[in-house]
């Protein structure tokens, strides 16, 4: 228990129909690729997803190595990226993320299906995309446009105001509100990784939300812009590898 390990499973529309499994979550759909003028989004393939966590990185590598030893060859791992904590919870460009997780009684309202499709109450929709970072040309550019880039201050992490300019940050961008105002979050899981050696840097974007538009919405204004033409200027300095969207069932949905 104090090592906090736990692990969600994602199963991938491709899979939820290979498997017959009787009846479908209301959005579950594969990744749908989005291009910009300037930037995209690829869809990549993926019937899994085993989002495995701990305090310890010991308890992360033997969960996983009992995992596949179990699956043994029904399955074959595409993608395998260990994250790790960022000093105060920032990511490898120096800002730190997730400030605007949903807490509290927020939090499942945020990112668990409920009434709307009573068979898979309790569950959610997860996006991931492993992106890679341009770390030079980020440290090329003045901490000032950082902040611009981003939405809010380094240093202690304030928001900064930007409602009025046509140019929006990556923080209005992500920012999303139905046709009532009424603002929808996402509880974001994201986590960097890296190889200093062989010059990777990168953060594993993980988005879990009760209704899968709003990711997609997200990630539309993001590349797309928000006006049109208009991207998230962070699509500059981070390229997406991947793209994968899951459903990760209730316990009791899985177990049965």
């Amino acid at each position: 228990p104090s090592a906090c390990l736990s692990c969600v499973v994602g199963i991938g529309s491709d899979l939820w129909d290979r498997l017959a499994i009787k009846g479908r979550p209301q959005e579950l759909k594969p990744f749908t690729p989005i291009k910009g003028a300037v930037h995209s989004a690829p869809a990549t393939p993926g019937d899994l997803l085993f989002h495995i966590r701990a305090e310890r990185h010991d308890f992360c590598f033997e969960f996983e190595r009992i995992l596949l030893d179990t699956l043994g060859a029904a399955a074959t791992v595409i993608d395998e990226v260990s994250g790790f904590r960022y000093f105060d919870a920032r990511d490898l460009l120096g800002f730190v993320d997730g400030t605007a997780n949903p807490v509290g009684p927020d939090l499942p309202a945020a990112t668990l299906v409920g009434d709307e499709d009573p068979t898979f109450a309790g569950g959610s929709y997860v996006v991931v995309q492993k992106y890679v970072h341009n770390l030079p040309a980020w440290e090329g550019v003045s901490a000032a446009e950082q902040e611009a880039i981003v939405g809010r201050t380094k240093l202690d992490n304030i928001e900064i105001d930007d409602d009025d300019k046509v140019q929006k940050s990556h923080k209005s961008l992500a920012t999303i509100t139905d046709g009532n105002g009424v603002e929808h979050d996402i509880l974001r899981g994201n986590m960097p990784f890296g190889n200093a050696g062989q010059k990777e840097f990168g953060t594993y974007f993980i988005g879990y939300s009760r209704k899968l538009w709003v990711t997609e919405k997200m990630l539309e204004r993001m590349y797309v812009g928000e006006p049109v033409g208009k991207h998230d200027r962070l699509l500059d300095f981070s390229t997406p590898l991947t793209g994968t969207t899951f459903f990760a069932p209730s316990r009791q949905t899985l177990q049965a």
